[in-house]
């Protein structure tokens, strides 16, 4: 039988929400009845409602975790945590709820929607690779924006995923805070699964995954927080991942899969999206993966670890 994802998760939103005050969030609700949370807008967050955003996102698929850095060298440039994310269904939790894949877009606003809303809107062809649907009485989407989604937005989730607007939860989580931060970072296992997606190589094959990337300082401007979000993860990341398959398969995933495979690799993520015009579509897509990468093939239980943590790439991009 098939998880429910928008079952499972619901539960992981209500304590959200029940503990709102604690978390510093702020909860509202909207003119259409559904339900809003603010991770960084007008209210502070912290870096547990972050944690448990990541979650959410994950679907109660996955586990995160946040805990002091051990690295003494990053924590000198202001990172002091490192977020740890880890899941035994990461196609399902990170391809089917946590990917960033829905475009929402009504005049001047626009996000991208995470969550488990996006497999009952199926709006994605991957969703037809994934073979997943499902059907749902309340659901919810994380959104990585610092505006209120206006009512046309909220009117067509509402459409897509055929779930009443005042069942309907949409989690704000703007780049520029620490709950926005830190919930983008611990992405680092799900960046590897879509890069793994895009290399083709089988989802089927894919078994377990742990990633760990390291929290950068919050910056109050939005591309050099954009920045230091995703260079956590490029330079500063790393997965695990264990695989179906032959030793040989395994050997080359590793190889293809870290961030320094790619062309853009080596300037900081904020220099990189300047010199596409801020055309983010324009970037390389093969940069989009953790800085190092253990794939092992657990038939044999051989591993295989390409690409490398680049402190230096991580300083330049935290301390500016």
């Amino acid at each position: 039988m098939q998880t429910n994802i928008n079952v499972l998760t619901q539960p992981f939103v209500d304590a959200l929400i029940t503990q709102a005050k604690t978390l510093n969030l702020g909860v509202s609700k909207h003119t259409t009845g559904a339900t809003i949370v603010d991770a960084g807008i007008v209210a502070k967050g912290s870096l547990e409602a972050g944690r448990r955003i990541a979650e959410i996102c994950m679907a109660g698929m996955g586990q995160v975790e946040v805990n002091p850095s051990s690295n003494a060298q990053v924590q000198a440039f202001g990172a002091d945590y490192v977020v740890t994310s880890r899941s035994l269904k990461p196609v399902l939790a990170c391809l089917g709820s946590q990917y960033a894949g829905w475009a929402l877009q009504h005049e001047k606003f626009f996000s991208l929607a995470s969550g488990p809303a996006r497999v009952l809107a199926q709006r994605e062809e991957l969703f037809k690779e994934l073979a997943i649907s499902e059907t749902a009485d309340k659901t919810c989407l994380v959104l990585e924006t610092d505006k209120i989604p206006p009512l046309e937005v909220i009117e067509k989730v509402a459409r897509d995923t055929n779930v009443n607007a005042e069942n309907l939860t949409f989690i704000l989580t703007p780049t520029t805070s620490i709950a926005g931060t830190t919930q983008i970072v611990a992405r680092v296992l799900e960046v590897a699964l879509h890069k793994l997606h895009t290399l083709h190589f089988p989802l089927s094959d894919v078994v377990s995954g742990f990633g760990t990337a390291p929290i950068p300082p919050v910056s109050t401007d939005f591309i050099a927080a954009m920045g230091r979000s995703n260079d956590a993860i490029l330079f500063g990341g790393h997965v695990q991942l264990n695989v179906r398959g032959s030793d040989r398969a395994a050997k080359e995933l590793a190889e293809q899969l870290p961030s320094s495979a790619s062309k853009d690799y080596g300037k900081p993520f904020a220099e990189v999206f300047r010199s596409y015009n801020m055309d983010f579509y324009q970037i390389d897509p093969m940069l989009f993966s953790p800085a190092k990468v253990t794939v092992t093939a657990i038939e044999t239980g051989n591993g295989f670890t390409a690409g490398a943590i680049d402190e230096a790439l991580l300083k330049l991009s935290f301390s500016h």
